[in-house]
């Protein structure tokens, strides 16, 4: 009867504690223990463990829904094989997160569709993974934003929020060109950022044309200049992924007629 009431109270407790794990498993365990199966420490370890692990995952996923990515992709699921000009190993060599470490940044340049947005999201995942602030946003939607804090009143506010995360992925640049407002937001962002943090940059536009982005070869020049200080540009030569599939079906089309 004492037993009963100790193990329900116990049971109580773990769910207090929110010790999920803990709860889910216990039965098992104590039937390991009883059974002679697993000794107490063992049994405690591995229990521990499973805390542990389930924690380590809430928070990994907190971070990752936090960081606005647009999709999930890791660099495991990027086909190296479609892009053989990508060096794989370089790539796979920011997981270990030094050029966080180090405030150095990451330009991606290529044609649409040849996987710029999944290599830039599958180094967000791992700055996020490994607990880096990390927060991924267009260029377009960026800009607006900034802008409509400008005009509340509140735009020295919405730039320290953007150059407070350790690594900001803006995507698309280039894709849009740029007012004069915009090209002035974008350089006083980056210059918040430099030497301070890492950002990652996708664009579809070589850095020879980026004073047609800005529509200003000054203010072209001081941003390229702050984020080429320190940083890894990526070119990719490819075909896009987005016609892959469509090429493989009137290739088969084709063959059949």
């Amino acid at each position: 009867m004492i037993e009963a009431r100790n193990y329900g109270q116990m049971k109580n407790n773990l769910e207090r504690l929110r010790l999920s794990q803990f709860s889910v498993h216990i039965d098992e365990y104590i039937d390991a223990i009883q059974s002679g199966e697993k000794n107490f420490i063992a049994a405690m370890k591995e229990l521990t463990d499973l805390e542990i692990q389930a924690r380590e995952a809430r928070i990994l996923q907190s971070c990752v829904k936090t960081a606005n990515f647009p999709f999930i992709k890791t660099m495991d699921d990027f086909d190296f094989s479609y892009q053989p000009t990508l060096n794989k190993n370089e790539l796979t060599g920011y997981k270990d997160m030094r050029f966080i470490d180090n405030q150095e940044n990451i330009l991606f340049i290529g044609s649409p569709g040849v996987g710029k947005t999944h290599l830039s999201v599958s180094i967000g995942i791992e700055a996020a993974y490994n607990h880096r602030s990390t927060y991924f946003i267009s260029c377009n939607d960026m800009l607006l934003n900034l802008k409509r804090a400008q005009l509340e009143n509140r735009l020295e506010q919405k730039l320290k929020l953007y150059a407070r995360y350790k690594l900001l992925i803006i995507d698309e640049v280039g894709f849009l060109p740029l007012d004069e407002q915009s090209s002035k937001l974008f350089f006083q962002l980056i210059s918040k950022r430099y030497e301070r943090h890492s950002t990652i940059i996708t664009t579809n536009k070589p850095l020879s044309q980026w004073a047609e982005i800005f529509g200003d070869p000054v203010i072209a020049n001081a941003i390229l200049d702050r984020l080429l200080h320190h940083c890894h540009v990526v070119k990719i030569v490819g075909k896009s992924y987005r016609t892959k599939d469509l090429q493989k079906e009137l290739s088969v089309s084709q063959k059949e007629k």
